[in-house]
């Protein structure tokens, strides 16, 4: 005699409402359980691609600052420039506690100063797209940029920064030499913020190609054994002063013939 099937039983049918009610409960958990490691996920993902400020070209604020920025486009549209130095308000010194030494290294070389205070890798991003080496081929072109940047990015996103600069400079400037320098380091004592530089610098040093892109660290100039700042190099321990400026381009003057392609100029006599 065959088999006699069986009705299907609903065990639902079976179970108390509490029964029900707990099943039901798990269910919703289970389902909450992957929803959060869902968006867990997204969230990891999406802050492994949050912007990098450091990057992300825009102008600086303020009055002065568009004045700066003017008066470098008006400078560059005259023509006659061999020679681009770029960055922030340690580069824009060279206007100021740094003029001799200017003069007596660079001036007859037809020489820009492109620094901004307060710029960050993004500001310069931005001049160099808005009129800041529009219709020039200098030689060559020295950039220092990125200490700004220390209390906002890590020092891969500055690091990132640099590349970009470096990128729009070669695009831009195809016949211009680069010469990277080192971050400055600042505060009379060492900081966390160092770290973060030190880092950027060494990103920005594996940049050189030695044949289109060079990097120098003078960084040992300004620096004690304990890594701290003389005052008598850099009073504030962040801009050089004039013996400062002088001691920097004397250290990079050697460089800066070769990429320009003419004579060393004259040691400047110290104070």
């Amino acid at each position: 005699m065959g088999r006699v099937a069986r009705p299907r039983v609903d065990e639902r049918s079976c179970l108390t409402k509490g029964e029900v009610l707990l099943m039901s409960v798990v269910r919703i958990c289970r389902i909450a359980t992957r929803t959060l490691a869902l968006l867990s996920l997204l969230a990891s993902a999406s802050a492994s691609f949050a912007e990098n400020t450091a990057i992300v070209p825009v102008p600086g604020e303020g009055d002065n600052w568009t004045r700066r920025n003017d008066a470098i486009n008006a400078r560059v549209k005259e023509g006659n420039v061999d020679l681009i130095y770029i960055g922030d308000s340690i580069v824009q010194h060279w206007d100021a506690q740094g003029k001799a030494v200017w003069d007596h290294y660079y001036a007859k070389r037809n020489a820009v100063s492109m620094g901004i205070s307060g710029d960050r890798t993004e500001h310069v991003l931005w001049r160099l797209t808005h009129g800041n080496i529009e219709g020039i081929s200098p030689k060559l072109a020295i950039v220092m940029i990125g200490q700004n940047n220390g209390p906002f990015n890590t020092g891969e996103e500055i690091g990132a920064g640099v590349t970009a600069i470096v990128q729009i400079l070669r695009e831009k400037l195809p016949n211009t030499k680069i010469l990277l320098l080192a971050i400055f380091q600042r505060r009379e004592k060492p900081t966390d913020e160092r770290a973060v530089l030190d880092k950027a610098n060494e990103i920005a040093a594996k940049l050189a190609d030695n044949k289109v892109i060079f990097y120098m660290d003078v960084n040992y100039l300004f620096l004690r054994p304990d890594g701290s700042i003389p005052a008598s190099l850099m009073p504030d321990f962040e801009h050089p002063n004039e013996e400062g400026h002088r001691i920097w381009a004397e250290a990079i003057e050697p460089k800066v013939a070769e990429l320009m392609g003419d004579s060393p100029v004259e040691k400047m006599p110290g104070k």
